[in-house]
Order: structure tokens, then sequence, then C-alpha cells
């Protein structure tokens, strides 16, 4: 761990009372990241790659598990773990965060996903602007099918009102009305991609016979693998492989020798810039997203796109994907089909999806629009 971060998983209790700030530069104010963990998923890889452009501040993280799967790709001032994990840890979260502010005096503090949302509005003094991430839609999200998790949302945003940022439209329209709260305050601030890093491939595929797909994200229920087990049983007679990148997926295993078919687990890849550059086209059967970075990473190296037909994904792409209806097996079946023999169709979908990404989802729109609401927060006081 490098030596400018502060990780409070091996202080000691006291610690926790003072903690050090002697490693920050004095003459930059500081700001509060808020985050569950560093665990590799959309919203952490976003955290990241926006903390190596902040230049202008002192960015200290704060994460409520000490899961972290970046090490040295995190570049920050400080990091600080509460291992305050779950919701039964809430109240001594409150507390530690309250001494961790008091003794930094961030001049804004900005929170990412669910529990860390309702922390920071539980903790942070009014006087301390306070800007909350949506990264998901909460009308489909299985966290939120709990009716704590939407009394908590709810009652903490009217305890402490805070500027929301959604990562689209369908996140932002989601969010007020699943809650039935009246929406004020609130920015859609698009996911990105860090274009300098995932770049076209040299080497242009869907020439040729066969094809090899791609899929990337963690064995959740809302991203749906097993959707695909079931599109694959009727492509046995294709040429048609796919590669699954991702955490968690052994309970897969077993479905996919049952099913007999060609879908491969590849585990988690910390590299997948130098991946995704080898298969001929990206798929995703998600039930729900908030806005894909995977989707945008497959867009930036020029890979065509298979997606189901759900709002943010279209919000996303626009017609520049094929979509597939995730209620019946065979529309999944006839999209591959459609793909596999129509690659003129495919280049020219795949051309316009990249031009897409370079004109709206880059690292450098991102960045440019959260310097904006950070500097009205910050004005507003």
């Amino acid at each position: 761990m490098p030596s400018n971060l502060y990780n409070l998983k091996q202080a000691s209790a006291s610690s926790l009372k003072h903690p050090t700030s002697n490693q920050v530069m004095p003459d930059k104010k500081n700001i509060i990241h808020v985050i569950q963990s560093l665990g590799r998923g959309g919203a952490e890889s976003m955290l990241v790659a926006v903390l190596k452009e902040l230049h202008e501040f002192n960015n200290i993280v704060v994460i409520l598990d000490a899961e972290n799967h970046f090490g040295e790709e995190l570049v920050c001032d400080k990091l600080i773990c509460l291992n305050a994990p779950s919701l039964k840890h809430l109240a001594k979260a409150i507390i530690r965060l309250k001494k961790i502010i008091k003794a930094y005096q961030p001049v804004l503090v900005h929170s990412h996903l669910p529990k860390p949302n309702f922390l920071v509005r539980l903790a942070v003094p009014r006087s301390i602007p306070l800007v909350s991430t949506i990264h998901t839609s909460i009308a489909s999200a299985a966290d939120y099918k709990h009716w704590h998790m939407r009394f908590l949302d709810k009652f903490t945003y009217r305890y402490r009102k805070s500027t929301i940022v959604a990562v689209s439209n369908v996140a932002l329209q989601d969010y007020f009305s699943v809650l039935g709260l009246k929406q004020q305050n609130a920015h859609v601030l698009y996911t990105f991609v860090d274009d300098r890093k995932f770049k076209p491939s040299s080497d242009p595929k869907l020439s040729g016979e066969g094809m090899r797909l791609v899929t990337v994200g963690s064995y959740k229920t809302g991203k749906n693998i097993p959707y695909l087990v079931e599109v694959f049983k009727l492509l046995k007679d294709e040429l048609v492989s796919l590669d699954v990148y991702g955490r968690g997926h052994g309970e897969l295993e077993s479905l996919i020798r049952d099913a007999g078919v060609s879908i491969f687990l590849k585990g988690q890849h910390k590299e997948m810039q130098e991946v995704l550059p080898q298969y001929d086209g990206f798929i995703m059967p998600s039930q729900f997203e908030g806005f894909s970075l995977s989707v945008l990473e497959a867009m930036a190296v020029k890979l065509p796109l298979l997606l189901s037909d759900i709002p943010s994904f279209k919000e996303q792409a626009g017609e520049h994907a094929l979509y597939f209806d995730l209620n019946d097996v065979n529309d999944g079946y006839h999209a591959i089909v459609r793909f596999l023999h129509h690659r003129h169709e495919a280049n020219l979908r795949r051309d316009m999806a990249y031009r897409l990404m370079q004109e709206n989802y880059t690292l450098a729109h991102h960045i440019e629009g959260l310097q904006r609401i950070y500097r009205a927060a910050i004005a507003a006081g």
C-alpha cells in the first residue's frame, strides 16, 4: 500500500478518535469521497479514474468495507476504512465519519451507492455541501425490493437533502419516482470510459468463420447470464462461443456443463482493455443497469453490441446496437444469428457506437461536468 494511504483497518481503536491529517497538502482544499468498498465494479472503477484527475483537491477516500482490488491503481491523499460494512454498523460508521470530517474539514463530501449515501446524510453537517451519486435504476435493483432500503433512502434524503447525480436519465427518473420524492437539485452525469486506455484494435475482427462473443460482469441475478445459457442451447449448430469475465460465477459451472454449450468462465481480469479487442462482439443480457461501464468499454474498443432491450441500454447505445427481448430466448438466438451472418451491418453499428462514445462518454466529458457540479455545490454552501 502506498505510504500516502491511511487504512484504519489496521489502526488501533484510539486512532479513530484523532485521525492524522499531516499527509495532505495544506494549500489544497479537502474533498471526502465515500464508497462501500474498492471491489472492482462500475462505481468503484469510475471513482478510481476520477480521483486521478481531481488535482486541485486533497482527495480523502473513505470505505465502509476493507475490500480493495485496485491496489496501486488507487491514487488519493488518504484512504480510510471504517470497518462498518453493513447497515447494522450504521451507528458506528456515523460516529467514525463525524470524527473524520471534524479532522479534515472538507469543502464537500461525495458519496456513491446506497449505504454510503445513507451514511453521509446522517453524518455530514449541514454546513458542508453533499453530493450523492445514484449508480443504478432503483426501480429494478434487487436491494430496493426490500422496504427498509426504500425507507432509509427516502428518510435520509428528507433529513439531509443533497445534490443528486445520476448516471443516466433512467436512473434519475426512477430514483425520485420510486421513492415518491420531488426532484430538485439533480443532475445526469453519464458514466464514462477512459478512451486513453481503451482503444480500438488495430486488428479488426468480424472476418472469417465463426464468432467469439464476450460479456463482463459479476454473477448477480440482474446480470442474467443464465439467459445466455438458454440462448446458446439453440446455437449448437453455429460456430459461436462466449467467454464470461467477472467474479462469482461458480454457480454457473454446473448449469453450463449440463447444457453442453460453448460458454467459458474466465474469472476476473484487471486489464480488460487488453482482453476485449480479442473478440468479435460484446453481449449483455442485463435485466437492469444504471449506465454500464462494460458496455462503454466495448464501444471504446469498437466491439459490435448485442444488448437486452432495457431502457438504460437504449439510452446508452441508441440505434447503434442489436437488441433482444429478455422474455423470449428465441429473440436472443435470432439476434446472434443476424449478427453472425450480417457482418457489414455489425460494422456500421459498431462505428456509430464508437462515435457516440467519443462525443458523449469520455473521461474528459465526465470531469468537466463533475467540476461544474462541485463548483456550484461549494458556492451554494
